[in-house]
């Protein structure tokens, strides 16, 4: 092993477009919400914000759910709390997507 980081299922459905699984495919069609290059779109600017909260692992679940609303998000980071700012702005970056 090389390296080991999170993949959204964008990256994991480009890394495996050519395998026989159909079951991963079929998984990553139903759940895969967004094509590889909105996703690191999102990635890059959910970066931007620069907020020391947004772990590598939380911007990749953030990328595959597309929260909608504090509650979702808030499931997401599950030993930080976010503040209503915090919130809101990775939310206002969410709904561009």
């Amino acid at each position: 092993i090389k390296e080991m980081r999170p993949l959204s299922l964008a990256e994991v459905k480009e890394i495996v477009k050519d395998t026989d699984n159909k079951e991963l495919q079929d998984y990553l069609k139903k759940f895969g919400k967004l094509q590889k290059n909105d996703s690191e779109k999102l990635d890059k600017e959910l970066k931007e914000i620069g907020n020391v909260k947004i772990k590598d692992e939380y911007r990749i679940k953030i990328i595959d759910f597309l929260p909608k609303t504090q509650e979702e998000l808030n499931k997401i980071f599950t030993d930080v709390s976010l503040d209503e700012k915090e919130t809101n702005e990775i939310l206002s970056v969410i709904g561009k997507y």
